[in-house]
């Protein structure tokens, strides 16, 4: 079984690649294609990757091009994440919005919305690709914003498209850790949209056990969602909200964070990959244990700026493994081996929530088996959360109409609409300020 991976170079490719070497049986992924539009990034995954094959037992065989075709032609699954111009994108994201006094934060507020604009129409061209030379393969999207990305790319492959996010599968995993509750049998009511959802529930053996650790402050602050939002806002939202949330719910401080540190994230994680990719150009160099280490140091400082605004302490150890390679393997393998699960997934709404139409990108629980990924059908949203799910999604919607006509003005509604910026005006300077650095938004007029 062939897997392409696009954003081939990417750090965390080695994530990916791990999960896979653990894999055993039929159905499992033999060829591993990597591509990317940087040869000197893919030698140096590369190199990483082969020193993990190096101690496994038939591992999957890996190939490297820059030619996107020949990568996506007879894959079975396309593992897409991308990143748009790059690091460097990212740290102007973060820089031209933090100058309007407004989040830049790369799935949140103007940074999301800058991003999804040069994201959406090489993603849209990728799908169409897909489409044409390897129309029966799935394609698994992590590229972000993940919710919006997949929705466009749903429109070419339909349901044959699916994001995954280790967000959900987090914070799933820490409520069931806190309450005593095996994380692989503890079922998780969570909903929303991508980086913006909530836990309302959490079943073992059919009783919900979310409402005892709303009950128990000394709980409900014991774990990193407690201690980033407060016990207190946690038990008048009666929900779990993903960590994301903190952005919209002490977005002031956030921006003042942000504002403050040193650097920006997308800074510093440009200036410590390019010390890893740069490491790498010396054929000397121990590849695996250099990435491990910069991927140790990358983990401990997520959301760093969140955490020091919420007076919280360093990342628990046990936040620190990721997730999202293991949510990609177990997608690949119910679809290959018709081995039905249930994962927290970004997937076409249907009729799952009636707030949205259709075709909209939800994230929500799904069975999977060998057809796909079914949407479980879920209780309504209370009304705060519907209103937040309805502003962003009408946000992405501009988003894509943008990206779809080239309308400056389209691309300034979406801005505007955002409840994290707070002024027509501030969404006009950004859409300005962000064609001014990115040439991949040259077709905005």
């Amino acid at each position: 079984m062939k897997l392409t991976i696009l954003g081939g170079g990417g750090f965390r490719v080695p994530l990916v690649y791990g999960a896979l070497l653990s894999d055993r049986g039929e159905g499992r992924v033999t060829e591993v294609v990597l591509h990317d539009l940087d040869d000197s990034r893919l030698y140096a995954v590369a190199r990483v990757l082969a020193e993990q094959a190096s101690t496994a037992v038939d591992a999957p065989r890996v190939t490297a091009t820059t030619d996107l075709d020949e990568a996506l032609r007879g894959a079975d699954f396309v593992f897409s994440a991308i990143r748009v111009g790059g690091l460097e994108g990212r740290a102007n994201d973060e820089r031209v919005a933090l100058a309007e006094g407004v989040l830049g934060q790369e799935t949140v507020g103007a940074g999301g919305i800058a991003y999804g604009l040069r994201t959406v129409p090489v993603a849209v061209d990728i799908a169409r690709r897909v489409a044409r030379l390897a129309p029966d393969a799935w394609v698994i999207n992590f590229t972000n914003p993940a919710g919006l990305v997949t929705e466009a790319m749903s429109r070419h492959l339909g349901d044959r498209v699916i994001g995954i996010c280790d967000s959900p599968v987090g914070l799933g995993r820490r409520i069931a850790r806190v309450l005593g509750a095996n994380p692989g049998e503890a079922w998780i009511d969570y909903v929303g949209l991508n980086h913006l959802g909530w836990v309302r529930g959490l079943r073992v053996a059919g009783r919900d056990e979310l409402p005892r650790l709303l009950a128990d402050p000394d709980l409900l602050g014991s774990f990193e969602e407690g201690k980033l939002f407060g016990t207190d806002w946690l038990r008048s939202l009666g929900a779990i909200p993903n960590e994301y949330l903190h952005y919209y719910y002490f977005n002031r401080e956030a921006v003042s964070a942000y504002q403050q540190a040193e650097k920006t994230r997308g800074a510093f994680l440009r200036d410590q990959q390019a010390r890893f990719y740069q490491e790498m150009r010396d054929p000397g160099a121990a590849a695996l244990a250099a990435w491990d280490r910069t991927r140790a140091e990358r983990e401990a400082t997520y959301m760093a700026e969140n955490r020091e605004t919420a007076g919280v302490g360093e990342r628990d150890a046990d936040d620190l493994s990721g997730g999202y390679e293991k949510v990609a393997l177990a997608l690949m393998r119910a679809i290959a081996r018709d081995e039905r699960t249930t994962l927290i997934l970004n997937v076409r709404n249907a009729s799952t929530l009636s707030v949205l139409d259709r075709d909209a990108v939800i994230e929500v629980p799904c069975l999977v088996d060998a057809n796909g990924a079914h949407p479980v059908a879920v209780d309504p949203l209370p009304g705060h959360a519907t209103g937040l799910v309805c502003a962003v999604k009408a946000v992405e919607r501009e988003v894509l109409a943008a990206a779809e006509s080239g309308s400056r003005a389209s691309a300034v509604k979406a801005f505007a609409l955002h409840p994290l910026v707070d002024s027509v005006n501030v969404a006009r300077r950004l859409v300005g300020g962000y064609t001014a650095v990115h040439p991949g938004l040259a077709y905005l007029k």
